[in-house]
Parts: C-alpha cells; structure tokens; sequence
C-alpha cells in the first residue's frame, strides 16, 4: 500500500534539492528522517517535513506496519522560476532568477 505526499512551489533550487533527496532514496523512513535531521542543507528540512507528511499519509490509510516503511520514490522537479530585477550601474538592470521545485515522495511497505 503506496502513501503520497506531494510539496509544490518550494523556493528552493530543483539541482540543490535533488542533492539531499539523493541520500534517502531507498532507505527506510527512520534512517531518512535520521539522515535528513544531521544534514546542514536547507533542503534536509524540507525534505524531512514532508517524509513526516507522508507518513501520517499512510497512518491515515491504515497501514497496519508504520516501522516496514520505506522511501519507494522521490523526485524533484523544476517549478516555474520568479523573475526580479536588481538596478545596476549607469541606469542598467540586471535579471535575477529566484527557481522553485516540487518535491514528490512515495512511501511503501518492504
């Protein structure tokens, strides 16, 4: 029995974010919340947030077995990009774009 959560618009970087969610791919959910709480990355707590999410996810749905979770899938995609300006020398302006990611996590029982 699958459990989804699903985060969208983060502004964060999708290349950051998939830096992080490449260390828990595969591991069991304790080991990725552990991972993810010693990890300085902005996106480690992000992440962790939403495993957590994930897995009320699944209590909701009745898994009988909350310990056999593990992390079956999760992807980071690009979100659209916010786009400012900052004033530069001589009357000029420079682009500056801020990326968001969607961050999907899909739990199993092993």
């Amino acid at each position: 029995m699958e459990a989804k959560a699903k985060l969208r618009y983060v502004r964060l970087s999708p290349q950051k974010a998939r830096w992080v969610v490449d260390m828990v791919r595969g591991k069991g959910v304790q080991d990725a919340l552990n991972v993810l709480k010693f990890s300085p990355q902005k996106a480690a707590g992000i992440v962790a947030t939403l495993v957590s999410s994930a897995v009320a996810n699944a209590e909701q749905k009745g898994v009988s077995d909350v310990d056999q979770l593990y992390v079956k899938t999760i992807t980071v995609d690009q979100g659209p990009a916010l786009k400012r300006f900052l004033p530069r020398a001589q009357g000029r302006a420079t682009r500056i774009r801020k990326p968001t990611s969607h961050i999907t996590v899909v739990l199993d029982v092993k």
